[in-house]
């Protein structure tokens, strides 16, 4: 199963950092979001990445190279400007193949047991969402989940982590390069019953904002020196 990470973002809550530094390059612990992150993927079995990226993306590619050090393929989906989520995903289909796929956002830091993703989608789904709790920056939360279906309401309210799976034919309505967000193609498709999900409970942090990143980056630097 192929995952694709996405870092075309500019990352405007965490400027000035982001100014010079692309946010999945950004560092916690010593080491970039997104190296820690394909450390994970590795280390579970996921091999083959594609990685879409926009703001500097050069940076991007210069940091990982071709993934041979991470004991991966890393290949790259490049955007003129950033196209969003779905317009990202669509542009890189190419890349990834007919099989369904992962999508991670590249910038946070969770541990979650991505091995799992590839045994969580249903034959009639068109995704699986890993939910988590709601954060303090995010109280109204985004799907509701009931009986491993995701709804866009009608029960307690869950945010979508970053986390998923999808079909290729999710996108099908997206042309290549065009911007897309993916909210409305995930809602229309749970209003189908196309969705299915799962409440993560385990550690997980959205990394948006240069107080939340230095948070981690001081926790994880604590654990280096323990």
């Amino acid at each position: 199963m192929k995952v694709m990470l996405l870092a075309a973002g500019r990352g405007e809550r965490m400027r000035p950092l982001t100014d010079a530094t692309p946010k999945a390059l950004l560092q916690v612990g010593g080491r970039p979001l997104v190296a820690r992150l394909i450390d994970r993927l590795a280390a579970e079995g996921y091999t083959d990445l594609v990685i879409n990226h926009a703001h500097l993306g050069a940076m991007i590619e210069a940091a990982l190279g071709d993934g041979s050090r991470f004991a991966v393929r890393i290949r790259y989906s490049p955007e003129r400007a950033a196209l969003e989520t779905a317009g990202g995903i669509a542009n890189a289909l190419a890349l990834l193949g007919p099989a369904p796929f992962v999508v991670v956002n590249a910038d946070l830091h969770a541990d979650y047991p991505f091995a799992r993703l590839r045994r969580v989608l249903a034959d009639d789904a068109q995704a699986h969402l890993v939910l988590v709790d709601n954060p303090p920056h995010h109280p109204g939360g985004d799907f509701a989940l009931a009986g491993g279906r995701v709804a866009n309401a009608g029960g307690t309210m869950l945010t979508f982590s970053g986390i998923g799976v999808y079909r290729p034919e999710l996108f099908d309505g997206v042309a290549p390069g065009t911007r897309a967000a993916l909210a409305p193609l995930l809602r229309a498709a749970a209003t189908r019953g196309r969705v299915t999900g799962e409440h993560y409970t385990g550690r997980w942090v959205d990394v948006g904002t240069p107080d939340r990143l230095a948070r981690l980056d001081a926790e994880l630097g604590r654990a280096r020196s323990a």
